[in-house]
């Protein structure tokens, strides 16, 4: 009989045992993986391909033959139709009637029959019952070219795109715009400024400072075609610019073909769709919106938006009416008591009125509010505890939201913003003060970061990211902290961030304090603008967000419709969500495949590149007969 196993060789023993049962596990493990993100995932191989990196060889060592999507625009105007699938397992989405071509759901002007005149409160966002939400693709209009390249473009759009000659006759003398054979012209004209924007922005420039980065985000409103915001970015100012969808055909639809960052809305009921202390300029050129009416409600709500310090510009009614009355067909009395309503307002508001010179007249909100506590005499009362950021249908009210507390009279409530560009990259005042929920100095400067990596790796997929003038306005979904923004700072390019109001943290604030735009939205809505708005979509986890509130089906039927023919998509989320994405996709006529993450095979997020192609409306038989003719 054997003796006892001496107990130094059982250890060893039971040393290799333990080895060997870690190194099959392991094995086992990788080859999960690579079931899972190939064969082992239900319908990604049948429906999934995967973009190889461009210095990718097979393992025989020769260069892949894989064809990656083709993110170039090269369609001829006269290009239609749609690209047939196989597979008869996917939904396929039809196309919307033709009339539908410029459809915005929530600003539907047959809806809007159904609501008050009252503060032209008809014309706010109402939005469709869910059963009401069509299931096709929104149509471009026959003859559809991608825009003119940027700068070109602020002055050029091509009339195929936008096809309303309304502005050229009503505002012909106004040098806002011309139609020209095949093409809108820009002049850079305003009702208030006759000798052009530029020259109006540079007599703004002779009464505050445009020059020092002190001013970087500004909003206008009822903007018209958006030439004073056109005019504004040659100055590394960002302009918001809002007008109604109303009589005037198309004022924002053409902002945006001229790529310049617009929303279709109005100053009415509820709160406009920005944070508190966002805008370091508010402009209003002969905007029509009654400021001095309803206790001064509408400059309420501008104070609320504009940064302490920041500048509210005024031209036009009634800014000099002892000049302009008899043109204005309006008694002196009648324009002397509004401009004594405005006056009225703004003192309540504690702003200061800066100067009033020629046409413009301009106020500065104070820095902080201690001096309007101290001496509360006229001042309108403040408002009761709120969350002043809070402004998704969010009502109005007659009382001035209060600025964060200050030590004393010197110092900026909320925090001093650096002046641009350092604005871009230095640590925002919300986030510093710890006002942002679980972000710290730290944990943004990570973020920014990480957004640079992520940009150069889409650079890799999509070469045209880094190609001028192919893309103009951007789309992200899901801002966050603005990282994607920022990373393409140094671009031609502007980006719309949007803060989902599901979100779990307000970081809308933020984005503006670097120096960025953005606004509020909930993806279970249709958006505040036009088809064919943005070239390019980012969504990062935008899928996951809304996994439970809304379908995925109209989130994608939203993108089709906002995305131009031939724009480009770049959507992140969990593999599995994205084989469901991807399906979609191909019913709506993407072209689209699935990548690995930039940081490699393992990790489960995914990204999905994909191009929405090129297709319009059939020609109508007056446009069949002048091609033959």
């Amino acid at each position: 009989m054997a003796g006892p196993i001496p107990l130094h060789n059982w250890k060893i023993s039971k040393l290799y045992s333990i080895v060997a049962v870690f190194v099959l596990s392991y094995l086992f493990y990788l080859l999960g993986v690579w079931q899972h993100d190939g064969a082992a995932t239900p319908g990604l191989g049948a429906t999934t391909t995967c973009i190889l990196p461009r210095n990718t060889t097979t393992p025989k060592g020769q260069s892949s033959t894989r064809t990656p999507l083709d993110f170039t625009s090269h369609h001829s105007a006269d290009e239609r139709g749609a690209t047939t699938f196989p597979d008869e397992t996917i939904k396929k989405y039809p196309s919307c009637s033709i009339k539908y071509s410029e459809y915005t759901p929530c600003e539907d002007p047959k809806m809007s029959l159904k609501f008050s005149r009252d503060r032209l409160i008809y014309r706010e966002r109402h939005c469709p019952e869910k059963n009401q939400v069509l299931k096709c693709r929104i149509p471009a209009p026959y003859g559809y070219k991608n825009p003119f390249k940027w700068p070109v473009s602020r002055d050029l759009v091509w009339y195929a795109n936008v096809p309303h000659k309304e502005l050229t006759v009503e505002k012909a003398v106004q040098n806002w715009i011309r139609y020209e054979d095949d093409r809108f012209r820009f002049p850079g004209g305003g009702t208030m400024f006759p000798r052009g924007a530029d020259a109006y922005i540079d007599d703004i420039g002779k009464l505050i400072n445009l020059k020092n980065g002190s001013i970087r985000t500004a909003i206008d409103t009822g903007c018209g075609v958006a030439s004073w915001g056109a005019y504004l970015l040659s100055r590394d100012i960002l302009p918001v610019s809002f007008a109604p969808r109303d009589t005037h055909e198309a004022q924002v639809q053409f902002a945006l073909e001229r790529g310049v960052p617009a929303l279709i809305g109005i100053m009415a009921s509820k709160r406009l769709p920005y944070p508190s202390r966002a805008f370091d300029m508010a402009h209003c050129s002969r905007c029509l919106i009654p400021w001095g009416q309803y206790d001064g409600l509408y400059l309420i709500e501008v104070d609320r938006i504009l940064r302490p310090g920041g500048y509210w510009i005024l031209s036009g009614p009634p800014i000099r009416w002892r000049k302009h009355w008899k043109g204005w067909q309006r008694s002196r009395e009648d324009l002397n008591a509004e401009q004594t309503q405005i006056e009225n307002v703004t003192k309540s508001l504690c702003w200061k009125k800066l100067v009033e010179k020629d046409d413009l007249a301009i106020w500065q909100k104070p820095t902080n509010h201690l001096h309007c506590k101290k001496v509360r005499k006229n001042y309108l009362p403040l408002c009761p505890a709120q969350d002043p950021d809070k402004a998704w249908y969010t009502n109005l009210e007659t009382c001035l939201t209060p600025l964060p507390n200050v030590s004393n009279n010197q110092e900026v409530a909320g925090g001093e913003l650096e002046k641009w560009p350092r604005r871009l990259n230095a640590v925002p005042p919300r986030i510093s003060l710890g006002t942002i929920s679980g972000v710290t100095a730290e944990s943004f400067q990570r973020d920014s970061k990480l957004w640079k990596r992520r940009l150069s790796y889409y650079k890799t997929v999509n070469n045209q990211l880094g190609r001028l003038g192919r893309y103009r306005n951007l789309l992200d979904m899901n801002a966050f902290l603005g990282g994607f923004a920022a990373s393409l700072i140094e671009d031609p390019v502007w980006v719309m961030n949007v803060v989902p109001v599901e979100a779990k943290i307000n970081t809308l604030g933020v984005i503006y304090e670097r120096g960025l735009i953005g606004t509020y939205q909930s993806w279970c809505e249709a958006m505040s603008t036009y088809p064919r708005t943005y070239d390019l979509i980012h969504a990062d986890s935008v899928f996951t967000l809304y996994k439970d509130g809304c379908e995925m089906e109209d989130i994608l039927l939203e993108m089709d419709r906002i995305l131009r023919p031939e724009g480009s998509l770049i959507i992140r989320d969990d593999v599995d969500i994205l084989v469901k994405v991807k399906r979609i996709a191909d019913g709506l006529n993407w072209d689209s495949q699935i990548v690995d993450h930039e940081n490699g095979p393992l990790e489960r997020e995914k990204l999905l590149f994909a191009v929405k192609l090129y297709w319009t409306a059939p020609a109508s038989a007056n446009q069949q007969g002048s091609e033959t003719s």
